[in-house]
């Protein structure tokens, strides 16, 4: 998916984009941006990282697992 975002100003260390057609008022970090200005129209992609989600979800089970192990063990006191 791709869109666009107008830099509507610069406040400090964060950004104004105007995103979409709707423009959607969003503050970004100014340092996570490319040299712009104010005016400048970015180009936006944004994709599913399905083997990052899919890691973190595998990461996310065993710790729940790791949790229920150890509510379910007999005390050793």
């Amino acid at each position: 998916m791709e869109m666009k975002a107008v830099i509507d100003r610069f406040e400090g260390k964060k950004a104004v984009l105007l995103v979409g057609e709707q423009e959607i008022s969003v503050v970004w970090p100014r340092e996570l941006l490319p040299k712009c200005e104010e005016g400048d129209i970015l180009a936006i992609q944004m994709a599913v990282d399905r083997v990052a989600t899919e890691q973190a979800r595998a990461e996310i089970d065993d710790l729940f697992e790791q949790i229920m192990q150890q509510n379910t063990e007999p005390d050793s006191k």
